[in-house]
């Protein structure tokens, strides 16, 4: 049996040497199967390239894709995905945060017939600056509010799959991908395991609290049409709330007779304020979907490889 570990990688040379070793002390625990390791360069500016090249060398069991820039973490997953020729299927970090020590287990757990996918998830996020762990922790929430399937929290990209589960990922070809949503969605047995967050081995991690908020956003809009419908209901409640408004000022001002001194003045000024602050919100989310239809039909790549190790 060929199990295939998929690691995108950027900006990671002084992380892999402490990866790879460790990849290959799972290969020499687990005997029985054969593994190929397939590392994808997603635009890194340092020796990352050289790094995986170096490895390929000595070791047949290397694979490499090499993209032309960075196009992001999802496409480098989708394109070790593709790549992949393993009976079972495996996605994890460079920066060993997700532990190779759990891939026995994981595999144990697959051939038991336990599970479809063992999914790995963490149960504590020591180490990590309070502020991040509470936005984190909202998201989920909030996206778990709003989508049909259930997305873990704490859930990691780092899982092993079986090739029916793999190929079922792969299909799905849309351009704007959320692969943790990606992963409730197609279904199947999942059996999670559960660890205490690491620290990074070496290395600087690529995220910061912009990126992770645009990654958010654009898991909410890839898997929900929630936004538009909140935004359909708020305008009604709206349009409700000034029809009502305009009764109440109409028999105020008609029947009790009251007035003031500069007489519709305020109410009209916070009443177009307010209107206007509706609609640009829900411009805005109409946006964000029209943005997301409008990268979609022009159907691009979603990578472009520069460089790939050949196949033997």
């Amino acid at each position: 049996m060929l199990i295939s570990l998929i690691v995108p990688c950027y900006n990671e040379e002084e992380a892999l040497p402490f990866l790879y070793n460790a990849l290959c002390d799972v290969r020499k625990e687990v005997t029985s199967h054969k593994f190929e390791f397939i590392f994808v360069n997603d635009g890194s500016r340092d020796k990352t390239s050289d790094v995986i090249k170096g490895f390929a060398k000595e070791d047949s069991d290397v694979k490499y894709i090499i993209f032309s820039r960075n196009f992001g973490k999802e496409a480098a997953m989708y394109a070790g995905l593709k790549k992949s020729k393993g009976d079972l299927v495996a996605i994890m970090d460079a920066d060993m945060q997700d532990p190779p020590s759990l891939i026995p287990s994981m595999i144990k757990s697959i051939e038991n017939g336990e599970a479809d996918i063992v999914a790995s998830r963490r149960v504590s996020r020591e180490g990590e600056p309070k502020i991040r762990s509470f936005f984190a922790r909202l998201f989920y929430k909030i996206i778990n509010r709003m989508v049909e399937v259930e997305i873990a929290d704490g859930a990691r990209d780092f899982r092993l799959m079986t090739r029916q589960v793999t190929d079922a990922i792969i299909e799905l070809e849309e351009r704007q991908r959320f692969s943790k949503g990606i992963f409730a969605w197609v279904g199947f047995r999942t059996k999670w395991i559960e660890f205490v967050n690491t620290e990074r081995v070496a290395g600087e991690t690529k995220w910061n609290f912009f990126s992770l908020f645009k990654y958010a956003i654009d898991g909410i809009v890839s898997f929900t049409t929630a936004p538009l419908r909140f935004a359909t209901y708020f305008g009604f409640c709206t349009a409700a709330a000034g029809f009502i408004y305009l009764v109440y000022y109409f028999i105020r001002a008609i029947i009790l007779r009251i007035y003031n001194d500069v007489p519709g003045y305020p109410s009209l000024l916070c009443f177009i304020l307010f209107i206007g602050g509706l609609i640009l919100m829900a411009l805005g989310i109409l946006g964000e979907y029209i943005g997301r239809t409008f990268i979609e039909v022009k159907n691009r790549p979603l990578y472009i490889k520069a460089e790939e190790s050949s196949e033997e």
